[in-house]
């Protein structure tokens, strides 16, 4: 669940926002923290404040700083957010994410390419981060696509590539160039040629 509103909300009010939400569901909730597209922060005091209400479960929170996650993780897990499942997503950082023992890698590449991405999981979760490593260095590539275009758009263009479907972004979202697909490809190709552990 996403705190999104035309009118920027304040911490008080994603506060009462999710609240209400989790008074009339029986269901888990995972807090989406995703200031890039949301354009609000949550505060660590908020996140503390939301763990407390029984039926939020978890948190997927965005890429921090490149080699801050483990750090960020065992903030998080030191205090009252560490009630929750804490994920991240953020492809580019899943192999660190992973191997500082995140409880979950919210992954669009586990979308169109689930063999791999299963790969590097159960790799991190036996701390093999040779395994790891090598994966994410196979992924580079994506990743860099996934940074410079947003991973919806290459997600579209992958999806199309390996032949799951014929689909489009949806509007206002354009598909990628022509030439940028040809790049996706590529990525695709690199990814084809993992040898899995």
């Amino acid at each position: 669940m996403a705190p999104v509103s035309y009118t920027p909300l304040t911490q008080e009010e994603a506060y009462q926002h999710y609240k209400a939400v989790a008074e009339v569901t029986s269901l888990p909730l995972c807090i989406y923290n995703n200031p890039s597209t949301t354009h609000f922060s949550f505060s660590r005091e908020l996140l503390e404040r939301l763990a407390d209400i029984p039926n939020i479960a978890a948190v997927k929170m965005p890429p921090p700083a490149e080699n801050a996650v483990a750090q960020e993780l065992n903030e998080l897990r030191d205090g009252l957010v560490g009630k929750l499942a804490i994920g991240y997503s953020g492809d580019w950082i899943a192999a660190e994410a992973l191997l500082a023992g995140c409880d979950g890698w919210f992954s669009v590449l586990g979308g169109f390419l689930p063999k791999l991405a299963k790969a590097m999981v159960e790799a991190a979760r036996k701390g093999d981060a040779d395994a790891v490593s090598y994966y994410q260095q196979a992924l580079q590539p994506m990743w860099e696509l996934f940074r410079e275009f947003g991973s919806l758009r290459v997600a579209y263009a992958a999806i199309n590539l390996i032949g799951l479907c014929s689909a489009h972004p949806p509007r206002p979202v354009l598909p990628l160039t022509l030439h940028n697909q040809q790049r996706v490809g590529i990525a695709l190709k690199a990814c084809n040629e993992i040898q899995y552990e």
